[in-house]
């Protein structure tokens, strides 16, 4: 069942308003800048700097918990780091010109059109994530290289090529929005196959063409679906709409997939698991090799970090999905099946993120609270709570909440691998198929209690 919002009264004339995006933009905008400034210039101690206590604790809980669960990729059309560069592409901020730009811009060369290049920037800064993670200057240093590479990007290639191929949290962002219960469609697909004009890629006085390089017609599933609403404020026919759906309805959409997307699953179940066990379990040993850069140890456990997460667990997987064929007698090859089961990872996955922002975000959200007095550490107290110390929140509660949203996960996902199974085989030999698979979900579930609960 779909209920359409923008058929609620004033829905769609807020949404194709452009000041309410501007305001929130320019906001995060503001918010963003200043922790480049006080990873720069404030204290070294990340629990009393904005950056980090902003950053990484406040934002990154708004987004895995709130964000990215309930809205998909919305967050992006209100993303700082591309806007400065956006603006200086387009010659505008607010009022669109009839035309997009004097001056053709290049297209991102086609072998590149995939997230390939997002998983490789994930995957550098999950590397790095522990001096990142602690370490204002580092932070600073981090936020200002996407910024002018967002900035450079947009000045050379066409429209959002940085966000859609590039940027490492769109990336991820664009995988769980699957799962989302928004989404942007169009009404009726026979009315776009039959207008020429085609305004909500092309542009118009009304707005710009989709920054995503996506034709609304051929959308199918959230991935590349940025939320910015310019098709909706440029298409003619009213034809475009924001709808709330069944949550994970992309899921069933999906098909065969493909293995740039898979590895991401991959790459985003590991680095949850790797960031439990370093930021959250009892081994010392472990967190000082993760934070020791540079030094012979880190290269252990750089190329642990990097074998876990791109040979161990896709190897696993691959063997589970090999062995369920095996026992169903399936055919096909065993490439289409690790990457059509790979997407019942989803799910899993975000539960395991949810989880360890739960568990980390509990612990110190109390940080927040004297960083808003003083955000550059330097002795100030704004709001009267530079001095209030240091207090974990719902520790009684936090055990429970993580078991219900990784149950949660495992029975979502393995309730998808079943549904894929089904698809293709009888019931006795689709139990089979789906066995083993459904077992990684379970070992990979009970790992991660391990850490966070016993």
């Amino acid at each position: 069942m779909h209920i359409e919002l923008t058929a609620l009264p004033g829905v769609k004339a807020v949404l194709r308003n452009r000041w309410w995006q501007f305001v929130l933009t320019l906001t995060t905008l503001a918010v963003f800048i200043l922790a480049i400034v006080s990873g720069s210039v404030g204290t070294p101690v990340g629990s009393r700097n904005f950056a980090i206590v902003f950053v990484w604790i406040l934002w990154w809980a708004l987004l895995i918990l709130l964000a990215v669960p309930f809205l998909g990729r919305a967050w992006c059309s209100i993303c700082p780091i591309p806007a400065p560069g956006e603006w200086a592409q387009r010659g505008a901020i607010l009022k669109p010109p009839v035309s997009n730009r004097a001056r053709p811009l290049r297209r991102w060369a086609a072998r590149w059109r995939n997230i390939w290049l997002q998983n490789a920037m994930f995957l550098l800064v999950a590397l790095f994530s522990i001096v990142i993670l602690t370490q204002p200057a580092v932070t600073s240093l981090v936020l200002l290289a996407l910024l002018l590479l967002a900035i450079g990007v947009s000045l050379v290639y066409e429209r959002r090529t940085f966000c859609r191929y590039l940027c490492p949290v769109g990336g991820f962002i664009g995988l769980y929005a699957q799962l989302s219960p928004l989404e942007l469609r169009v009404k009726d697909t026979s009315i776009c196959a039959t207008h020429a004009e085609k305004l909500c890629y092309t542009g118009s006085a009304q707005g710009y063409g989709c920054p995503w390089m996506v034709f609304p017609a051929a959308l199918k599933v959230n991935t590349n679906c940025g939320l910015c609403m310019e098709c909706l404020r440029t298409c003619s026919l009213d034809n475009i709409a924001v709808n709330i759906r069944p949550i994970g309805d992309d899921l069933q959409r999906i098909g065969i997939g493909r293995m740039d997307e898979a590895y991401k699953a991959f790459i985003m179940l590991g680095s949850a698991l790797v960031y439990v066990f370093v930021l959250l379990g009892p081994w010392g040993w472990l967190k000082r090799l993760a934070y020791s850069v540079g030094t012979l140890p880190w290269l252990g456990y750089a190329l642990g970090f990097l074998l876990v997460l791109l040979v161990a667990l896709p190897g696993l997987f691959a063997l589970a999905v090999w062995l369920g064929n095996h026992l169903a007698k399936a055919r096909g090859s065993l490439r289409r099946s690790f990457v059509t089961y790979a997407y019942s990872l989803i799910p899993l996955s975000l539960s395991a993120w949810i989880a360890f922002t739960l568990a980390f975000v509990f612990a110190n959200l109390s940080y927040v609270w004297g960083v808003i007095s003083d955000p550059l550490g330097v002795g100030w107290n704004l709001l009267g709570t530079a001095d209030w110390g240091w207090q974990p929140y719902l520790t009684s509660l936090t055990p429970y909440l993580v078991s219900l949203v990784l149950m949660i996960g495992l029975v979502w996902s393995a309730n998808h691998v079943a549904y894929l199974a089904r698809q293709q085989l009888s019931p006795a030999r689709a139990l089979r198929q789906a066995l083993p698979v459904i077992g990684y979900c379970l070992v990979y579930t009970l790992t991660l209690m391990g850490v966070l609960i016993l």
